[in-house]
């Protein structure tokens, strides 16, 4: 089993700092929002992504699939009453020569084995779709 442990403080009324290990974060706890830190919405949204990434990253070695560079976008759907997220929606863009049968494996593993993705896939509906980058084409 293992644990994480992260430590987060209100700085004043316009935001807050979160720290783990040796890392640490500005959090948006400002009431008005502040465009230089990730609200509370925007972190669950970027957690997904890191997942994602990091899933991607423990794969690849094990599927032999060649890559480049990963980008994966996000967009989150919040209801007002009561307030909680009901869906994100999430594209992988893969730069790689792999075929198509190959990225949809990726996707498969990527799916199957994140934490925080199969965490928030059982709270709210998470769908999306993987893709080769622009300009890139399918080897064979």
């Amino acid at each position: 089993m293992l644990e994480y442990s992260v430590t987060a403080r209100r700085i004043d009324d316009h935001g807050s700092v979160a720290r783990t290990k040796g890392a640490e974060i500005t959090l948006d706890t400002d009431m008005q929002g502040r465009a230089d830190a990730f609200n509370p919405a925007e972190l669950l949204l970027a957690a997904v992504a890191a997942c994602m990434i990091k899933g991607i990253a423990r794969v690849t070695p094990i599927l032999k699939f060649d890559l480049r560079g990963v980008e994966v976008k996000l967009h989150g759907i919040r209801q007002d009453s009561p307030p909680k997220m009901t869906a994100i929606a999430y594209e992988i863009i893969v730069d790689t020569d792999e075929d198509d049968r190959r990225l949809d494996l990726l996707h498969k593993n990527v799916r199957k084995f994140g934490t925080i993705s199969n965490t928030v896939a059982a709270a709210l509906k998470l769908e999306g779709s993987i893709r080769r980058a622009a300009g890139q084409r399918a080897a064979g």
